[in-house]
């Protein structure tokens, strides 16, 4: 076995069969970023709408076999010795996006504005993203094979779902999935209302 590179390393994973494509995580890691402007384009962690069941969220892994650093031309992108977390040296990025190329996870990206790259840094260490899932869709994890075991296992029950989706249309038996739209609304509603509440409380101080 070969040692580990990043001692602490952990990131943000997903479970798709939990993850409804709210977009609430992009929304909290806009605003911990401090951006002036809420725009998907500018969050460190992308919702991915593959089908009405199956969405996702991609953000950085903190590779220990890192592709984008050794892609990157101009030798912009480092990695924290202890927990593999990705700098961005703001002065030599062009913007090029070999990067984001190189990048096998969808982790990496480029800001709409400033024109270099950004990527999940974990808000030190409370990422606000986990915290504001209403589906509790994201946690914590130091294993690659943890997040692709939850897409693998995912994936093997989408032909169910699919039939019992198709069956309930051609039935119209619409009050479970009312039930369910209305819990998962609500749940939203708290997520932004808390959300919200905390940047004012920001802004104040």
């Amino acid at each position: 076995m070969q040692p580990v590179k990043f001692k602490s390393r952990k990131f943000v994973c997903v479970d798709p069969d939990k993850c409804t494509g709210c977009g609430i995580c992009e929304y909290a890691c806009t605003l911990e970023k401090d951006e002036k402007v809420w725009n998907p384009l500018r969050s460190r962690i992308r919702v991915i709408h593959m089908a009405p069941l199956f969405n996702f969220a991609l953000a950085c892994r903190f590779c220990e076999d890192a592709k984008c650093v050794v892609a990157c031309p101009e030798k912009a992108l480092s990695q924290s010795e202890d927990t593999g977390i990705l700098m961005v040296n703001k002065k030599r990025c062009k913007g090029c996006d070999w990067c984001i190329q190189a990048c096998p996870h969808g982790g990496i990206a480029l800001h709409p504005d400033e024109g270099i790259a950004i990527a999940c840094d974990l808000c030190e260490g409370e990422p606000q993203c986990v915290e504001f899932c209403p589906e509790e869709a994201l946690e914590l994890v130091s294993s690659d094979e943890v997040a692709e075991e939850k897409f693998v296992d995912t994936l093997k029950k989408l032909p169910a779902e699919i039939e019992h989706l198709t069956k309930v249309v051609k039935n119209k038996e619409w009050n479970d999935l009312l039930v369910e739209a209305e819990d998962r609304a609500m749940k939203i509603a708290e997520k932004l209302e808390a959300l919200n509440k905390k940047e004012r409380t920001r802004k104040k101080k």
